[in-house]
């Protein structure tokens, strides 16, 4: 049986770090060796493989279809291999599995409260919770910081490479109050005009909703304050200071001990929630579990 040739990743990192720089002369400096032993080294590796990489006929090195072919073997390669270092920098090697959870900051907090409760019903584990806004948590993510994060948008198009999302819930978004509303029942969404209204932050995807319902609707409303916790939209809703619009399963509870009154649901009008990993050779098993398994 013909040996298998045993690959020197000393010469795939220099291979790798020739194709990106564009030259020996460049990767050498890099490197931080000397011209003559890196093209030796090349030569080396070309033999091992039994191809060659770079098509020397012309000045500058370019890579022949062999070459682009192992270009990205190895880009995966290192990939994985950073992968690894990161992974292993987040493990603390207790006799407890470790995972990382982050939530965007509009996000409903019994949310939160119940992914934790799924990865302490599915692993022995701690749970580490950080909160942010979705751009930070979704690079924490990319970075592999995060394990998963918990969103109530997914991430944006254009960023979705790398990501695997799963919607959890979409649920009906009402307008609610303190009792003192509760005349403006009649006649909703119209009897909403010129009341005071607590928004979610600007950079909310229900906020944008909501604010096209209503200009559809002719309604102009009283903005009175931009917040982007949903406890304290609730909080302050409860005390009368103003109208809020909040996914009904959010405000049940103030709802069912007449905190807050339902005042109309808000036609097409969804807040939907997503669970969002990272795509990963090696997943953390508690993340992969949730991911898996969770529903509302």
């Amino acid at each position: 049986m013909t040996q298998r040739p045993w690959v020197n990743y000393h010469h795939l990192l220099y291979f790798k770090t020739i194709a990106v720089e564009g030259g020996i002369a460049k990767a050498a400096k890099k490197l931080r060796l000397g011209q003559p032993t890196l093209s030796t080294q090349i030569k080396q590796f070309e033999a091992t493989l039994g191809h060659e990489l770079f098509d020397r006929s012309k000045r500058q090195f370019q890579l022949t279809e062999a070459g682009r072919m192992v270009l990205g073997y190895a880009s995966e390669i290192f990939k994985l291999g950073d992968e690894m270092v990161d992974s292993l920098g987040d493990q603390h090697f207790s006799a407890k599995i470790q995972v990382q959870i982050g939530t965007v900051d509009t996000v409903p907090k019994h949310l939160t409260l119940k992914v934790f409760h799924q990865a302490q019903a599915s692993f022995d584990c701690v749970v580490s919770i950080s909160e942010g806004h979705g751009d930070e948590q979704f690079r924490e993510l990319r970075a592999h910081r995060l394990d998963l994060v918990i969103s109530n948008y997914p991430p944006p198009v254009g960023e979705a490479a790398g990501f695997y999302a799963k919607n959890i819930k979409k649920m009906p978004v009402a307008v609610c109050g303190a009792a003192k509303f509760s005349n403006l029942r009649r006649g909703f969404p119209a009897s909403l005009k010129g009341q005071p209204f607590i928004m979610p932050s600007p950079q909310s995807k229900l906020r944008h909703e909501v604010e096209h319902f209503l200009k559809l609707n002719d309604i102009h409303v009283d903005t009175i304050a931009d917040v982007q916790d949903t406890s304290l939209q609730k909080l302050m809703a409860a005390h009368g200071d103003g109208l809020i619009a909040i996914a009904i399963p959010a405000a049940e509870e103030l709802i069912s001990n007449k905190q807050l009154i339902n005042i109309g649901t808000v036609p097409d009008v969804h807040e939907e929630l997503w669970l969002i990993a990272a795509q990963r050779r090696i997943q953390n098993p508690v993340a992969a579990a949730i991911i898996k398994e969770f529903n509302i």
